[in-house]
């Protein structure tokens, strides 16, 4: 019997896994199960061009619609798995059909994190059928952002160009401060001011109620905000329900091995689902960027393979904000001992973050060379 290899999930994750079996010398069947109902897509565009309007269609697409018959990757759309049965090595799917599989790539992603008792009117952003919903949020003219993380900031960044009044409420002390110093958050916020949104930081909400005019966010010191809609931008949560089912171990994500195996023969998992196994820590790390599932999919795909795999790379991310490009290295954490290079509150800084005398995590804003060999040193140093 020819070989099959199945894929869940149409993101990154999942498509870089469906090319890398077939550009590693796979010659048997491929089939990528998408539950979104458009060809596989660049996500990081969601919260900017695409929420704004202005990207060209080609330019969203990971790759042309003629790529994946010409590759023989079959691509179905508007798919979801209802269950999997892997004594059997069978995916069942909610239409009643079902399809067998040699090995299985879990790339199921994951799902916004929403704010218990906070629903009608308050939207979530993580995928193109968010969109429509959302930019009719901002047309209506106000909208309130509940969190300050890069979804949050891109979102603000995007609806205040757009002509919306827009204000951040946030949990933390600074803006992006999970991936980010003070130093970072300060300019981060001033930016956001000076085109007109603002940022509340240390914001303990006790609610988001709808009204008459749109939504009212309410807080714990007894301060009100509010908005036309409001968007929940507070972190995700890995979309583990399939593989839970399945009887795969769960902790945070799909545990995989360095090798992104599964505890079930056979199935596989990578991306935003993934928490991978990291030596050197002893312990899973689960990573949420573009940028690393990109790397995971095409890792898992050699693994399925039976090829090698080699350690993970230096994860790594950017954000660009009113024209202003952040990007991101590595894990910056509070006791981390700090070197700042370039001008504090101004669009030309490097923060380094070094801990036990190794490079750990960097932080830059208009200086990409600067990033690029963080990486190369957090890798040699780690």
């Amino acid at each position: 019997m020819t070989e099959r290899m199945v894929i869940i999930g149409g993101g990154v994750a999942g498509a870089t896994a469906a090319k890398t079996l077939r550009s590693s010398g796979f010659d048997g069947e491929i089939v990528l199960l998408g539950t979104e109902r458009g060809l596989p897509y660049r996500r990081p565009m969601v919260s900017k061009e695409l929420l704004a309007g202005t990207a060209l269609e080609r330019r969203t697409l990971l790759e042309t619609a003629e790529f994946w018959p010409e590759q023989r990757i079959e691509v179905r759309l508007g798919v979801t798995a209802a269950s999997i049965d892997a004594e059997h090595r069978l995916v069942r799917l909610t239409d009643g059909g079902e399809i067998g599989y040699d090995a299985l790539l879990l790339a199921t992603g994951a799902r916004a994190r929403r704010l218990p008792g906070a629903e009608t009117g308050v939207h979530t952003l993580r995928g193109h059928a968010d969109i429509a919903a959302l930019r009719r949020a901002i047309d209506s003219g106000s909208l309130l952002i509940i969190g300050a993380g890069l979804i949050g900031c891109e979102v603000a960044a995007t609806a205040a160009k757009l002509g919306a009044r827009v204000t951040i409420l946030d949990a933390g002390a600074a803006p992006l401060d999970r991936i980010a110093p003070p130093i970072i958050g300060d300019y981060v916020r001033k930016l956001h001011a000076d085109n007109g949104v603002e940022i509340h930081s240390d914001v303990v909400l006790t609610g988001v109620e709808r009204t008459t005019a749109g939504v009212l966010a309410t807080s714990a010191e007894g301060r009100h905000w509010s908005a036309g809609a409001a968007l929940v931008a507070i972190g995700s949560l890995p979309d583990t329900a399939l593989a839970e089912s399945a009887g795969v171990k769960i902790d945070d994500g799909i545990l995989v091995d360095e090798a992104y195996r599964t505890s079930i023969p056979g199935v596989f998992a990578a991306g935003d689902v993934a928490a991978r196994f990291a030596p050197k820590l002893n312990a899973y790390v689960r990573e949420e960027h573009w940028n690393s599932a990109l790397e995971q999919g095409a890792a898992a795909a050699k693994s399925m393979l039976g090829l090698p795999v080699g350690p993970a790379g230096v994860s790594w991310g950017w954000s660009s904000q009113y024209g202003v490009n952040i990007q991101f290295a590595g894990r910056i954490a509070p006791e981390d001992e700090l070197e700042i290079q370039g001008t504090p509150g101004t669009p030309d800084i490097t923060v380094l973050a070094s801990r036990d005398g190794c490079l750990r995590g960097a932080v830059s804003i208009g200086r990409p060379a600067d990033i690029r060999a963080a990486r190369a040193r957090i890798a040699a140093e780690s």
